[in-house]
């Protein structure tokens, strides 16, 4: 008897961590690493404990001869004004479709760092993650149509992103960007 009650906690809990769980997070089929290469402006995000209250940032790629990627991410903390943040992690492609990373801020960790939407024409991309913790909405230019911008959203939210935490980054930039 003591058994057979332990046998369904035990089946239960199984059940209850297997509905918790997370699917895959589905990749795009295929990243072409030069095109994607360059300016990549964020436009909204689930931000991480750095980029909180971040305005204009902007994330920058490379493409190493070895492979690797070297990026350039850039703020400006609190303000269009405030005090300019960089980070420089180091990308490492995971995948032959090209399309999930490790992103390596501090050895030897590497995030993980999936592009999961690239239109056709490499004008907006998001990345995203399995855990659906964290995602960026990103765009050649600092300024999305509205309507793509709300389909983009629409499509975070079909696959499990809790939409209502995505943030607008502020992007304001004037004649000369080094500048802002």
């Amino acid at each position: 008897m003591i058994r057979a009650g332990l046998l369904s906690v035990a089946v239960a809990a199984l059940l209850l961590v297997a509905c918790q769980s997370r699917p895959p997070m589905e990749t795009v089929d295929h990243v072409d690493l030069e095109r994607y290469m360059g300016d990549w402006y964020v436009i909204a995000n689930i931000p991480t404990f750095l980029e909180r209250d971040a305005h204009n940032a902007v994330e920058s790629y490379s493409l190493n001869d070895d492979g690797t990627i070297d990026t350039v991410f850039t703020f400006r903390q609190g303000a269009f004004d405030g005090e300019l943040k960089r980070y420089n992690p180091k990308g490492f492609v995971r995948s032959e479709d090209n399309a999930e990373w490790g992103m390596q801020f501090i050895w030897p960790i590497k995030a993980e760092f999936l592009i999961i939407y690239l239109d056709d024409e490499y004008q907006h991309t998001v990345i995203g993650r399995t855990r659906r913790d964290y995602v960026w909405i990103m765009a050649r230019e600092p300024e999305m149509p509205e309507a793509e911008y709300q389909r983009i959203v629409a499509f975070l939210g079909e696959r499990g992103y809790d939409t209502d935490a995505i943030q607008r980054v502020p992007q304001r930039w004037g004649e000369s960007a080094e500048d802002n």
